[in-house]
């Protein structure tokens, strides 16, 4: 039944893709924003909408939507499975998102996410790490959002890992808040070496954005681990278990003290 379901939920999703190709190539023909905002807003309601599409998945969002997303931010995001993609996109604006060079490559979906005016990374590579935060500044000052997960890859088990600086680094040095958002649920969406859809009950929230204004680059690993640790906290209460249950970094008593610590160190200079 799960292989029925699936292969006629893929079915839709490539008529969706074949409908909002060429009207992707429509709006960026006449989209004139430095950002091409409304270009890759067409990008995100396709992601959204593949979410409606499939009906195994329930999806459950909190939180509050920021005002005016012209106002830009740095998301952040924890990452689970492929399936995250298009359900951030069910999110009603748009912001740029950094993502894997190799899925560039690809027919079509690679085709739509350059003209949305996404950001390739080559996360072996050095240069093209440095030039993911290059191009994100750039789009940061056309007044367009830029979606980064600090994880640096998807986790394997359903924890939390270490956040990376590269995200916080930029929103202090250009004094931007960020916009946290914790995502659950999606590990079991779409497997990656899979093509089975497996059933989901997916939970989205967005934290209020944390400002920046004031802080050095010194702060930066406080500020990360601020995040990180209201992340880890929104997940655990979802799930009813302990915070420690849901941190991939915390092996021992020592290492949570150490987190939580650092959480509280940011919390006060933040």
């Amino acid at each position: 039944m799960n292989a029925i379901r699936s292969a006629l939920t893929w079915v839709a999703i490539v008529l969706l893709i074949l409908l909002f190709l060429p009207l992707m190539a429509i709006v960026r023909l006449f989209d004139r924003d430095p950002a091409h905002y409304s270009t890759g807003r067409m990008m995100r309601i396709l992601g959204g909408t593949i979410t409606k599409v499939n009906p195994a998945w329930k999806i459950t969002r909190t939180g509050s939507i920021p005002e005016n997303m012209r106002n830009p931010y740095v998301v952040v995001c924890n990452h689970q499975s492929n399936g995250d993609p298009p359900v951030v996109s069910t999110l009603p604006w748009e912001m740029k998102w950094v993502g894997k060079a190799s899925l560039f490559k690809l027919p079509v979906a690679g085709w739509m996410m350059k003209m949305a005016g996404d950001i390739p990374i080559d996360r072996a590579d050095r240069k093209s790490r440095a030039a993911v935060l290059v191009k994100a500044r750039g789009i940061l000052k056309k007044k367009c959002s830029v979606m980064l997960m600090p994880e640096g890859t998807r986790s394997r088990d359903g924890k939390v890992r270490r956040y990376q600086d590269g995200a916080f680094r930029l929103a202090v040095e250009m004094g931007l808040p960020i916009l946290p958002i914790a995502l659950d649920g999606t590990a079991t969406t779409l497997p990656k070496h899979g093509w089975k859809f497996g059933s989901a009950d997916i939970h989205l929230h967005v934290f209020d954005p944390v400002p920046t204004q004031g802080l050095t680059l010194a702060d930066a690993p406080g500020l990360r681990e601020q995040v990180r640790r209201g992340v880890i906290d929104k997940i655990a209460e979802w799930r009813g278990v302990p915070p420690e249950d849901v941190d991939g970094t915390a092996t021992s008593g020592e290492k949570e003290t150490k987190s939580t610590k650092e959480a509280s160190v940011a919390t006060s200079s933040g």
